[in-house]
């Protein structure tokens, strides 16, 4: 079989519905109606077998312009009877390059229509037909293309996941200079997921990847070079690999408000995970859309906001942010004002860029002493917007708006210190209002603050918090898209989808990743990994997520050394991660684990009154530790009156015989039965 030809089954299997341009037009109008054409599996294999069949893309241009160029070139020479050699080259040589362009534009033109169907849909069905555009592309040798394509086959998109055709893109892709392709077989290498598990080459790819100029391959570095994974820990490279990512996402978020950033922990309960905070649920979204026609301003202003980002899981919708912001503005809500005011300030779809309009909705926010329509009207006078700049009344309403705890109206402030605009240069009030913003996850005070880290500048210089600071702006990068699209496959079963998400996302360093796949490996439910490979991976993942801060990542590095999973069982190490886990963290879990090693002496001295005095601090710490720890001590108690009665009955000339020889290995499970046993029978008894 050709290398890809994998590709063509997995697209007759997608079986993509396609809306016709002017079915979605007519579905506007007539809601209806919903006219479909089913794509042509014969079309498909015909974009689809040339990129297929071959190993390199230019070859399947080459093919195409050579036949054409042959048949026009041959039948030109014989009309016009030219029997001159070097005219014949000439225009053998330009007919190629005409063909050749007018190809490539054909490609580029597919490609971009495929790229406008991606913005601007919103429903699955429609962003599959942005793959037909892009399978085309490809086909034509558009390397834009390419890469999508195998994007799409290496996360799953639209279930055609396939690693084995994605690898054999990625590296053709490779080979033409792609720095995604780099990125992505580094990506591969590094898990030994369809490729040989290989550090050192995947380090390689990783800084071919950066020199290319991937900003995922950079930040990988930034984070490899931080935490010292397979090359020698290095603050100052880690910096230089951070700054590269932190200058590219903060040059976007002064343009935007950035990519809200959903991290849903799969490590929750299920009860929690199904109604995670992170995630609004469809039957809660249309709860509050019912409040919100029933006049709840608060809620009407909530689902605005909600729209006006794309939050918890909704889609950006401006034309439903802006109408609910009218309703709760008609009710008198200043936030409401101030949030229309943002919208004409900034301009989009629904509010076309205004600064009177802007003014005016801000002016009527701030003139019910509300922080936003304050920094809005800041914002106008600072930059000029409809208004003569004014650093002067900039920062008088930046003043009052960070006085009420506005975090951008703090970061303005900082910013005016820090770059002198308007007022003297002074970096310890710079650093001051930086400090404050960055305390409500301001981004740019984040990223500023992480320059005067890096550079000394008003503070002393400290690499490591520079690094961190930098990491934390370097998170909001497109990419954290990833963690949605990652849940939901999670959510609908497609469990090896959301693995690589999750795992391409832990190798850029985001801890709640790291927890992601390691509880997903941990499961064994995943296909694309050998099951041997799962524990020692997961354990890997653990480690890093605990070395983040992550406390149950932590109990469970202790876990997997308790039962030996991935490792050698080890009780003293296991004892060890627990005690990190239960003094730094306060885990009520560790200190359970703890005191049951130290009731039993595994790994450590045995202790019967250090064992006692951790299950009471589990029981204190977690309400949900109080039958466990009840059980725990009664057992306990009732092991130490056996224990004692024995003692005193035989004579120091018989050797003592432990309960495991007795009873048997699981005797501890045997009494605490058996006490569960005698409570429910003096239950009864008092209440028959």
């Amino acid at each position: 079989m050709k290398p890809l030809f994998l590709l063509i089954e997995i697209l007759i299997i997608l079986g993509v519905t396609i809306k016709t341009i002017e079915a979605e037009k007519h579905s506007k109008k007539q809601k209806g109606r919903n006219v479909t054409t089913q794509v042509s599996v014969n079309k498909v294999k015909q974009y689809l077998s040339n990129i297929l069949e071959q190993r390199k893309p230019i070859n399947v241009i080459s093919k195409k312009e050579n036949l054409l160029e042959n048949k026009k070139n041959h039948h030109k020479l014989r009309r016009k009877g030219i029997r001159n050699k070097d005219l014949w080259k000439r225009n053998k040589d330009h007919l190629k390059k005409q063909a050749k362009n007018n190809f490539t534009d054909e490609g580029d033109q597919l490609f971009n229509m495929g790229i406008q169907i991606l913005q601007q849909s919103k429903s699955q069905k429609q962003k599959a037909e942005a793959y037909i555009f892009f399978a085309k592309a490809a086909d034509m040798g558009n390397l834009k293309a390419m890469e999508k394509m195998a994007d799409a086959l290496l996360f799953g998109n639209f279930g055609m996941q396939n690693i084995t055709a994605a690898i054999q893109l990625y590296e053709s892709l490779a080979k033409e200079g792609s720095y995604k392709a780099q990125n992505a077989l580094g990506f591969l290498s590094s898990y030994g997921i369809g490729m040989e598990y290989n550090q050192a080459k995947a380090l390689i790819y990783y800084t071919f990847g950066s020199a290319g100029g991937s900003m995922m391959s950079q930040m990988i570095l930034g984070y490899r070079y931080l935490s010292g994974i397979n090359v020698l820990q290095n603050c100052e490279v880690a910096l230089s690999h951070y700054k590269k990512v932190a200058d590219y996402i903060a040059d976007k978020l002064e343009k935007s408000e950035g990519i809200p950033v959903e991290k849903v922990r799969l490590t929750e309960r299920p009860e929690n995970l199904s109604s995670n905070s992170e995630i609004l649920d469809w039957d809660i979204y249309q709860y509050y859309k019912f409040l919100a026609e029933r006049g709840d301003v608060q809620i009407q202003v909530s689902l605005g906001q909600l729209h006006l980002i794309g939050r918890k899981g909704l889609d950006q919708d401006y034309y439903k942010a802006l109408y609910y912001f009218l309703k709760a503005a008609k009710a008198g809500s200043a936030n409401a004002m101030a949030f229309i005011g943002k919208m004409y300030l900034e301009g989009n779809a629904a509010a076309p860029q205004n600064n009177a309009t802007a003014f005016k909705y801000f002016s009527m926010a701030a003139s019910k002493g509300n922080a936003i329509g304050l920094h809005g009207l800041g914002l106008l006078y600072f930059y000029g917007k409809g208004v003569p700049v004014n650093y002067a009344e900039a920062l008088k309403y930046f003043q009052k708006a960070a006085e009420k705890g506005w975090p951008n109206a703090q970061f303005q402030l900082g910013f005016m210190y820090y770059s002198g605009s308007g007022v003297w240069k002074d970096y310890k009030l710079a650093f001051k209002y930086f400090y404050l913003a960055s305390q409500s996850g301001q981004p740019l005070a984040i990223y500023y603050l992480a320059e005067m880290y890096a550079t000394g500048t008003g503070v002393l210089r400290s690499c490591r918090t520079a690094v961190e600071l930098y990491k934390g702006v370097c998170e909001l990068g497109h990419w954290a898209e990833k963690f949605l699209t990652a849940y939901f496959a999670y959510k609908n079963g497609d469990i090896d989808s959301s693995l690589v998400q999750y795992a391409l996302l832990a190798e850029m360093g985001y801890e709640v990743a790291q927890s992601n796949s390691a509880f997903i490996l941990e499961s064994k439910k995943a296909k694309i990994l050998e099951k041997e490979k799962m524990y020692p991976m997961a354990l890997l993942l653990w480690n890093r997520a605990a070395i983040q801060g992550n406390a149950f990542a932590r109990v469970k590095i202790g876990d997997y050394h308790y039962y030996g999973y991935g490792t050698k069982k080890d009780y003293q190490t296991a004892a060890t991660h627990y005690s990190i886990a239960a003094d730094k963290y306060h885990s009520a879990q560790a200190m359970f684990n703890l005191g049951y090693m130290y009731e039993h002496g595994l790994g450590i001295t045995k202790d019967i009154h250090l064992a006692r005095r951790l299950y009471d601090m589990a029981a204190q710490t977690s309400p949900d530790a109080h039958i466990p720890v009840f059980l725990a001590l009664m057992k306990l108690e009732t092991v130490h009156l056996l224990q004692d009665i024995l003692l005193f009955n035989f004579t120091m000339r018989w050797k003592w015989m432990t309960l495991d020889n007795t009873i048997g290995p699981c005797w501890d499970l045997f009494v605490i039965g058996l006490i569960v046993a005698v409570l429910i029978f003096l239950l009864r008894n008092r209440y028959g």
